[in-house]
């Protein structure tokens, strides 16, 4: 039961750490801030208001998706199991796609075609840690909703 239903359960645990992440920055904490750079950074340090309220609500769509995945783990019939499977696939698709985009600007700004005017330190989490980790959610979503298709 817990290897059919590995992915559910491991992008629920992604979803609810990048929440959680989301919920302190959104707080006004800047541990792993940097990490980010750019605009992102230079707002947190701001303390924008309307810049912490936009990076709140991501928090709560993030603790959705999460929710979200839960419902992968009941069988569900007909229409509304391929109404899931559709929107896990179509959720995962757009993680993963958001990933490799960024991936794919950072690595062409790093063989200089682009100029991203990140520091170096941010660049290197980015392109190693945050794009990948993405990637990886959409990864997750997307093997929940072909194993819930597998079930419908």
């Amino acid at each position: 039961m817990l290897k059919k239903n590995f992915a559910v359960y491991a992008g629920f645990a992604w979803c609810i750490a990048f929440s959680m992440i989301t919920f302190y920055w959104s707080s006004g904490g800047m541990l792993g801030v940097k990490t980010l750079g750019g605009i992102i950074y230079q707002k947190a340090l701001s303390g924008d208001e309307n810049f912490l309220s936009l990076v709140s609500l991501t928090g709560y769509i993030k603790l959705a998706g999460g929710l979200f995945l839960l419902l992968l783990l009941r069988d569900w019939p007909g229409r509304t199991g391929r109404t899931l499977t559709f929107l896990a696939l179509i959720c995962g698709g757009f993680l993963f796609l958001y990933g490799f985009a960024n991936f794919t600007t950072l690595v062409l700004d790093s063989a200089g075609l682009l100029n991203l005017h990140l520091d170096g330190y941010s660049h290197k989490w980015r392109l190693f840690f945050w794009e990948p980790f993405w990637m990886l959610g959409g990864i997750l979503f997307i093997i929940s909703g072909v194993n819930l298709r597998r079930n419908v």
